[in-house]
């Protein structure tokens, strides 16, 4: 065990635990988050996506000893319910979500890729998103979602 000392949501709190300790891990059971979900284990769905320095990372088989002292954000942290983010007031609008599940991984993957990609285009977003598996059929409004985010985003910088 280790103390590692990690900046969630703007907080920074340190964890006694095994360096190799999937990050997903840590957040759900250590710090109580419940953004970040276990999907497939293997990097493959986006559900457990977290954004780290900035990218977009999948927490399920990050060791957390790799993010000691970085930016984490998850789901939790960009917004309230009183005052949501932007790109949550857009999911909200345009009705986009609907079990939940994925939402962290599309939200988180689409903001980090917007901050990075701020002219994306709809098939670039689209294309970004692709790594992001969602089964509630929700597709067409969540990629309206983001698109309404980055263009409310682009009149306003």
């Amino acid at each position: 065990m280790s103390q590692i000392s990690l900046k969630v949501n703007g907080r920074t709190q340190t964890v006694d635990v095994d360096p190799q300790t999937p990050l997903l891990y840590v957040l759900s059971d250590d710090l109580a988050l419940n953004g970040p979900k276990f999907g497939c284990g293997m990097a493959q769905c986006g559900s457990c996506t977290v954004i780290s320095n900035g990218r977009a990372i999948r927490s399920c088989v990050t060791p957390v000893e790799t993010v000691a002292n970085a930016e984490i954000t998850t789901l939790e942290g960009l917004g309230t319910p009183e005052n949501p983010h932007p790109i949550q007031k857009a999911f909200i609008d345009e009705q986009a979500a609907q079990c939940g599940f994925c939402l962290s991984g599309v939200v988180l993957t689409a903001k980090a890729f917007l901050d990075q990609n701020p002219r994306a285009t709809e098939p670039q977003i689209r294309q970004a998103m692709t790594g992001v598996l969602c089964r509630c059929f929700t597709h067409t409004r969540m990629i309206r979602a983001i698109a309404r985010y980055a263009s409310e985003r682009g009149r306003s910088a």
